[in-house]
C-alpha cells in the first residue's frame, strides 16, 4: 500500500519569502502525525498545499494517491481540513451547519447523515442551537463532525485545540486515536508538547524547513524532553 502523502521539494513562496522551502513529506496510512513548529514556520501554508487549497511553487508528489499538482479537486473530496480558526455560520444552527457541508459534498441522505454525524460527536442535543453561542469545545466538536461527515481517507488538522480547555482537548484527542484506530490517517499541527507525545510521528519545521522527524523517542534522543528537543532544533535553524 502506498503512503497516504508522499511529496518532494515541496515549495512555496509568497513575495520575497521562501515560507516553504523544499521539503520532503512521507506520511504512511493510519498513523498520527504531529506537524511542529512556531508561528510563521510554514505549517499551515504546507497543510494548505497538501489539500489542495493552495498551489505549489515547486515539488511533486502524491496525496491519497492523487497527483498533488493535477487532482486537487479530487484530493479535496477525501480529506478532511480543519482550519486554525473557526469557520463555519455562527448564524446557522449545528444542524443546518452540518447539512449545508453534506449538500457541498453532493452526499446521498443527507438527513441521515447529518442525524449520524450530530450522534458521532455528540452533539445531538446541540442540534438546533446557533454555531455562534457554542463554547470554544463545542465548536471543536461541530468542526470536527464536518471534516469527519464525508468518511474522509486523511485528516488534515490545522492547531485544533488551541483555545480549547484541557477537558475539551482530552476528549478530542481521545477521538483522534480512535479514528486512526480505525484506519484513519492524521496530519495534526500543534504548539502542546503533550499533544506531540500522543503522536505515532512528528515532523519539526523551523523557517519552511523540516529540522527533525521520527518517533517521539527518537527525536527525543539526547534530551531531557520532547520540548528541550524542540527548543534545539528551533535554535539551530535561527542559527542557521
Amino acid at each position: 500500500m502506498t503512503d497516504a502523502i508522499n511529496v518532494r521539494n515541496l515549495t512555496k513562496i509568497i513575495g520575497e519569502h521562501c515560507v516553504v522551502d523544499h521539503i520532503d513529506i512521507r506520511v504512511e496510512h493510519g498513523k498520527i502525525y504531529g506537524f511542529l513548529g512556531p508561528n510563521g514556520s510554514g505549517k499551515t501554508t504546507t497543510i494548505r498545499m497538501l489539500c489542495g487549497l493552495l498551489s505549489l511553487d515547486e515539488g511533486e508528489g502524491h496525496c491519497l494517491d492523487f497527483d498533488i499538482r493535477r487532482d486537487y479537486e479530487k484530493i479535496r473530496s477525501h480529506v478532511g481540513y480543519m482550519t486554525q480558526k473557526f469557520s463555519f455560520w455562527e448564524d446557522l444552527t449545528v444542524k443546518e451547519n452540518l447539512t449545508f457541508v453534506a449538500r457541498m459534498f453532493c452526499m446521498d441522505n443527507v438527513k441521515e447523515r447529518v442525524h449520524q454525524s450530530l450522534e458521532n460527536a455528540y452533539l445531538l442535543s446541540r442540534a438546533d442551537q446557533l454555531a455562534g453561542t457554542l463554547s470554544g469545545g463545542w465548536k471543536q466538536r461541530l468542526a470536527l463532525a464536518a471534516c469527519m461527515i464525508h468518511e474522509p481517507q486523511l485528516l488534515l488538522l490545522d492547531e485544533p485545540t488551541a483555545g480549547v480547555d484541557p477537558k475539551a482537548r482530552q476528549e478530542f484527542w481521545h477521538d483522534i486515536r480512535g479514528f486512526a484506530d480505525k484506519g484513519l490517517t492524521v496530519l495534526v499541527s500543534t504548539h502542546y508538547m503533550d499533544e506531540a507525545e500522543r503522536c505515532d510521528q512528528i515532523i519539526f519545521i523551523s523557517y519552511g524547513e523540516i529540522m527533525a522527524e521520527g518517533t517521539v523517542q527518537e527525536v527525543k534522543k539526547g534530551f531531557a524532553s520532547l520540548e528541550d528537543s524542540f527548543v534545539h532544533y528551533i535554535n539551530q535553524s535561527t542559527k542557521a
